[in-house]
């Protein structure tokens, strides 16, 4: 592994590092860490399928911890399920 690439978590391989801290504070310095830009791709995926489905709103503090802990369990926890009735499109 060289500065450029980091052994991401999600991916489960070797991939380029993100470039910048995606997200703020100590959840953001473990993903720069341990996300490489294949996994991020992948959570930003995820993500617009939980604010579609949910219907959340960025703006709204509720839905912006709900998200946060979404992304914590996404790449260092038991990983974030969409929601039960969630049917993706062929």
């Amino acid at each position: 592994m060289s500065e450029e690439t980091v052994f991401c978590v999600k991916a489960g391989r070797e991939g380029p590092r993100l470039k910048r801290q995606p997200y703020p504070g100590e959840l953001g310095e473990r993903i720069v860490e341990n996300v490489s830009q294949e996994g991020w791709q992948m959570w930003l995926g995820h993500q617009t399928m939980l604010i579609n489905e949910y219907r959340l709103s960025p703006m709204d503090p509720k839905a912006r911890q709900f998200l946060e802990q979404e992304m914590e369990k996404f790449f260092f926890g038991e990983g974030s399920a969409p929601p039960p009735d969630f049917r993706p499109e062929e």
